[in-house]
């Protein structure tokens, strides 16, 4: 599993755009850090995504939710009830964003569950 406190180095795809990626695995916070590029803007399409599974035995309502902040204001918030017993449920929100010359991005998703337990909690980057 990778750490979330530290995100994967960019890759270059065939266009060499920047990709950035930090997984959380089940844990309930993940936080993506993009450093400056002092060159030029840049403006990322953004995912985050939280995969959950109901517990047996679960009680309703249950629920999970998903927050993400871009430079520590809400970008996003929702919670869901926990539906799909037996497989997983999800939560995911896509958004661009663009990132002016020598400034950083800081992309946060936090978590919260009730009869539920986290699977895989996803933030990735990529370049447009």
């Amino acid at each position: 599993m990778k750490d979330a406190r530290h995100p994967v180095a960019p890759s270059a795809g065939s266009s060499g755009h920047e990709r950035w990626s930090a997984e959380a695995g089940p844990r309930d916070v993940a936080t993506l850090i993009i450093p400056p590029d002092a060159q030029r803007d840049r403006r990322f399409e953004i995912a985050c995504r939280f995969v959950v599974a109901r517990k047996a035995g679960a009680g309703d309502p249950a629920w999970h939710s998903l927050r993400s902040d871009v430079d520590g204001a809400l970008e996003w918030s929702r919670q869901v009830p926990t539906e799909n017993p037996g497989s997983t449920d999800s939560l995911d929100y896509r958004f661009r964003r663009t990132v002016p010359s020598g400034q950083p991005l800081r992309i946060t998703a936090k978590t919260a569950v009730r009869g539920a337990e986290r699977h895989e909690l996803l933030i990735e980057a990529e370049e447009d």
